[in-house]
C-alpha cells in the first residue's frame, strides 16, 4: 500500500511540475537554461541536492501518513462493525425475552380465562354437580 500513496504523491509532482513548464513558463525556463548552460557551482548543487532530499523525506513522511492514517481508520472501521453487530444482538436477545414472557402471560391469562368461564358456567347453572 505504500509504494501505491508513493506513487499517487510522484504523480501529483510530475503534474505540478508539468504546469510550472507548460504555457509562458516554458520560455522563461528555456531563456534560463540558455543563459546558464554553464554547470552551476558545486554550492548551487549542493543546495539543489538538498532540496531533492527534503523532497524525497516530505514524500516519504507523508506517505507513512497516508499508511498510519489507512490503518487507523481499517481498526476503527472493524471496532464500530464489531459494535455495531454486539448492539444488534443484545437488543434480538431483549426482544426475544419480551416475545418469552409475552407467551407466558398469553398462557397465563388463557388458562385464567378457562377457569373463569368454567366457574361463570358453574355457577349459571346449579344444577350441574362438579
Amino acid at each position: 500500500m505504500e509504494g501505491e500513496a508513493r506513487k499517487r504523491l510522484k504523480h501529483a509532482m510530475e503534474e505540478n511540475e508539468q504546469e510550472i513548464i507548460d504555457g509562458t513558463s516554458l520560455e522563461i525556463v528555456e531563456k534560463v537554461e540558455t543563459d546558464t548552460n554553464i554547470v552551476g557551482s558545486e554550492e548551487m548543487e549542493l543546495n539543489i541536492a538538498h532540496i531533492f532530499e527534503k523532497i524525497e523525506h516530505f514524500t516519504q513522511m507523508v506517505s507513512e501518513l497516508l499508511e498510519s492514517g489507512k490503518a487507523m481508520f481499517k481498526e476503527m472501521t472493524n471496532e464500530f462493525e464489531e459494535r455495531l453487530i454486539s448492539i444488534h444482538k443484545e437488543e434480538m436477545e431483549k426482544w426475544q425475552e419480551e416475545i418469552k414472557v409475552l407467551r407466558l402471560l398469553d398462557a397465563s391469562n388463557e388458562e385464567a380465562s378457562g377457569i373463569l368461564h368454567n366457574a361463570r358456567y358453574v355457577l349459571q347453572n346449579p344444577h350441574i354437580d362438579s
